[in-house]
């Protein structure tokens, strides 16, 4: 498979890529990094925050910049990077989300923003499984799904 795949710990040492990706409220995709399937998802956070294209206001006192990030990404590691990018950290836990969309119909549960982000990279199914040999030419795909996925958003193509 080549560089950024690996063993995954979960099925038996299977070779396997990991995909780590950051959206916008709407699940909108707006950054994205690769790694080995055997890598923990806190070691993609630099990666993926650096791989944003667009420069982002500078958050102040007054509008800070939130990230929603899930358990996994939940460290004292992960956060001194997360400060370092100045946003504020938010890890709801399990369970709370949903009893809060029970409470509130109007409320959206952002917990799956991110998940539903991917099922969309799924559909296209030469994303599921990782043929390439070379890295570069899988990102450059994943790069192209994501550019797809947000024309589609906007109403560009069908």
């Amino acid at each position: 498979m080549g560089k950024k795949s690996g063993p995954n710990p979960t099925d038996r040492s299977k070779r396997g890529v990991k995909r780590s990706l950051l959206t916008e409220a709407h699940g909108l995709p707006i950054g994205l990094a690769i790694a080995g399937a055997h890598r923990h998802d806190s070691q993609l956070v630099r990666a993926t925050l650096e791989s944003i294209p667009i420069r982002r206001p500078k958050p102040t006192r007054k509008k800070p910049q939130h990230l929603y990030v899930d358990k996994a990404y939940f460290g004292d590691p992960v956060l001194e990077i997360l400060k370092e990018f100045r946003y504020t950290a938010h890890v709801p836990p399990r369970g709370v989300e949903a009893q809060e969309l029970k409470r509130r119909t109007r409320h959206k549960v952002r917990r799956w923003v991110v998940e539903r982000t991917h099922s969309w990279m799924n559909r296209f199914r030469r994303m599921v499984i990782r043929w390439e040999k070379k890295p570069e030419n899988y990102f450059a795909l994943l790069h192209l799904v994501c550019a797809l996925i947000s024309y589609r958003a906007a109403g560009l193509l069908g």
